[in-house]
């Protein structure tokens, strides 16, 4: 049904709409927050807030790549005046999943989300603390940007609270398939560490040695049992080391950090050296020594040495390995280093463990020879490839575009070129036994590796490379962001032809950022108007802008017969001094550009998400129903026809009153 404020007097059309706003409501409010303080010691406070979050919906993080969603931020009023922060605020475990429209990884909350932040009071007459959170929530068709304010009363008598790991650190799990994801990796990293020069000889050795030293079978599968179980202690004591060391918090923010992806780029090339044989990375002889003399002692603590010393001798194998799955565990902070570890470990000692169980298995080992080195070297050119990733993430945040996405493609592409070579016997390194031919594995894994090559090259011209998003820089951050040769981003129009507050947006569409503009240039061009609520990091904007609006039907009506507003409801921007307000609908101080188009999109349309569509005529009176996320294109284009269809009724409808109806000049 059409409401036009033309024919209906303003109070009726309020009544009318709060009446039915029960009904069908669009100001949406996902998130439910609530506070409390803790005191912890003389002081020092812990200020929380929990969020409650509605089902099917999100709350994205503290932490998101530049450029990508707006992440939830926290601000204390008063700052340093009576009190001061504590370290940062703290958060309870998110999920992190790769987003598709960003080509990144982002990290958001499902159903709660618990965040903490301590507070040392300087000032023994503070009473009241005010924060204020600004945050966006999304669902599968729309986002939100919102704000909200609480005051904290300080209670000097209060109780100091225990200090609960689960409520000050990470407060709440979320949801524990990252960390799922982290053991799968490590098993199978565990059982590509076995495949090595260093470990698997070992295992027929150490099985032998059980089974013929026990005084009986079960005794041998008993020690061989505890050997493993060694194994895995060993490696779970040293993921427990390095988050005792730098904390459950702190691993994922240090991941983050532009000179730890510095240094680890170093890291990972010199790993990879050595797996290509220029050098071998070993902890001192002496250790070794010294852990094999333990190791004759017998019984079960001899066997714990054996295990000892099975790490020490294989470092230099398992090393770069065991490093790397350590950073990638701490990018997921919290026990992810215990869990990466477990998962490494047990790979590594389940074979002691059952071909102790059962020796005749051994008989179906290959032997040792050349190819433990082949995997060695393949797991070299894997760890430099991996380097250049963590070398992209310190470009990404410095914004250097020093490692631009067509130079990262083509050191991938160089890698795993050398790497087919290779494997088709073209180039030796240190340590390669003479090559007489090439074993079937050995060549399917060089087509493998040969494919994978060629699927690279077209990412080069802009193919979005699926298979590895969120390995190379986004599309946007490279030197021709819609690909080589195309003439999307480069903009040959000139610039002067736009209209005055107008610019080019996707697609090259003109756009207008300014309502009052826009609406004028549409009543001088007398074409509707399409209002779209829009923000810099919606991503089911992004969706609707790269596979809604591209199809030719929808962008053809788009550039000719509707004129763009985007309001950019994220827009940070501060808005002039004496323009800045306090809104009626929602209390708020209106003190951004984004702020602002927010609150002209509640006030006039009592909706808060993003995307929103409105289709306008020149007086600004809705021609159809508005409507938000609409990944089908077909409707989307039925929708835009039948706004413009009711536009031009409008004016054929106006055009004949005019010819019919007399003068009152005449």
């Amino acid at each position: 049904m059409h409401i036009s404020l033309g024919h209906f007097k303003k109070g009726l059309f309020l009544f009318c709409l709060l009446f039915t706003m029960g009904a069908s409501a669009q100001i949406q409010d996902p998130v439910k927050w609530t506070s409390e303080v803790k005191k912890v010691s003389e002081n020092e406070y812990d200020l929380i807030f929990e969020a409650s979050i509605q089902n099917k919906w999100h709350l994205y993080s503290q932490t998101q790549p530049e450029g990508a969603v707006n992440s939830t931020v926290f601000t204390f009023e008063d700052q340093n005046t009576g009190y001061e922060l504590v370290n940062e605020t703290r958060e309870s475990e998110s999920i992190t999943e790769f987003d598709k429209v960003f080509e990144t990884d982002l990290s958001y909350f499902l159903d709660e989300a618990t965040f903490s932040q301590r507070v040392r009071v300087t000032d023994t007459t503070l009473s009241t603390i005010i924060a204020k959170i600004e945050y966006q929530a999304c669902d599968d068709e729309a986002c939100i940007f919102d704000s909200k304010k609480f005051t904290f009363q300080l209670k000097e008598d209060a109780t100091p609270a225990k200090l609960d790991p689960e409520e000050t650190g990470n407060l709440k799990t979320e949801d524990q398939r990252s960390f799922w994801g982290i053991f799968i990796i490590a098993f199978l990293s565990g059982f590509a560490a076995l495949l090595t020069p260093c470990v698997f000889p070992m295992i027929p050795m150490t099985v032998s040695f059980f089974t013929k030293q026990s005084k009986s079978r079960a005794a041998g599968i008993r020690n061989a049992i505890f050997y493993g179980i060694s194994i895995v202690v060993i490696y779970v004591f040293l993921g427990s080391l390095v988050t005792l060391i730098f904390g459950a918090d702190s691993l994922n923010a240090l991941s983050t950090n532009m000179w730890f992806n510095l240094i680890f780029f170093i890291l990972l090339v010199v790993f990879a050296m050595s797996f290509m044989g220029a050098f071998e990375i070993v902890l001192p002889s002496s250790w070794g020594t010294r852990i094999d003399s333990k190791a004759d002692r017998g019984g079960l603590i001899g066997i714990f040495f054996m295990a000892l010393a099975l790490a020490i001798v294989s470092f230099s194998c398992t090393g770069p390995i065991v490093g790397t799955l350590l950073v990638e565990a701490a990018s997921k902070g919290g026990i992810a280093p215990i869990i990466g570890m477990l998962g490494f470990s047990l790979a590594i000692a389940l074979p002691f463990a059952l071909f102790a169980a059962f020796p005749g298995w051994m008989n179906s080992l290959p032997k040792s020879g050349g190819w433990l080195n082949t995997v060695k070297v393949v797991l070299g050119f894997l760890e430099l490839a991996l380097a250049f990733k963590f070398l992209s993430n310190a470009d990404l945040v410095l914004q250097l575009h020093f490692l631009e996405r067509e130079v990262f493609l083509a050191i991938w592409i160089a890698i795993f070129a050398v790497l087919a070579m290779y494997l088709f016997g073209k180039i030796r390194l240190p340590h390669d036994s003479p090559l007489e031919y090439i074993s079937v594995g050995r060549l399917l894994l060089g087509i493998i590796v040969l494919t994978f090559t060629i699927y690279l090259i077209p990412g080069l011209w802009g193919a979005p490379l699926k298979i590895i998003s969120g390995f190379p820089p986004p599309l946007q951050y490279s030197e021709s962001p819609d690909g080589l040769g195309s003439s999307g981003g480069l903009n040959t129009n000139v610039n002067s032809n736009l209209p005055e507050g107008a610019d080019y947006g996707p697609h090259d569409l003109v756009s207008f950022h300014d309502y009052e503009q826009g609406m004028a240039y549409a009543e001088k061009q007398n074409l509707p108007v399409l209002l779209d609520f829009t923000g810099h990091a919606c991503v089911n904007c992004r969706k609707m802008e790269e596979r809604v609006w591209s199809e030719d039907e929808v962008l053809n009506l788009l550039q000719n017969d509707i004129v763009l507003i985007s309001l950019y409801v994220d827009d940070q921007r501060d808005l002039p001094e004496n323009e800045q307000y306090v809104s009626e609908a929602t209390g708020k101080e209106i003190e951004t550009i984004g702020n602002k188009w927010s609150d002209f999109q509640i006030t006039n349309y009592k909706a808060n998400a993003q995307p929103y569509y409105v289709l306008l005529d020149n007086a600004g009176n809705k021609l159809n129903d508005p409507i938000a996320y609409e990944p089908d294109a077909n409707k989307y284009l039925q929708w835009l026809q039948d706004g413009i269809h009711n536009f031009n009724n409008d004016n054929e409808s106006l055009d004949t009153f005019n010819k019919n109806s007399p003068s009152i000049f005449q």
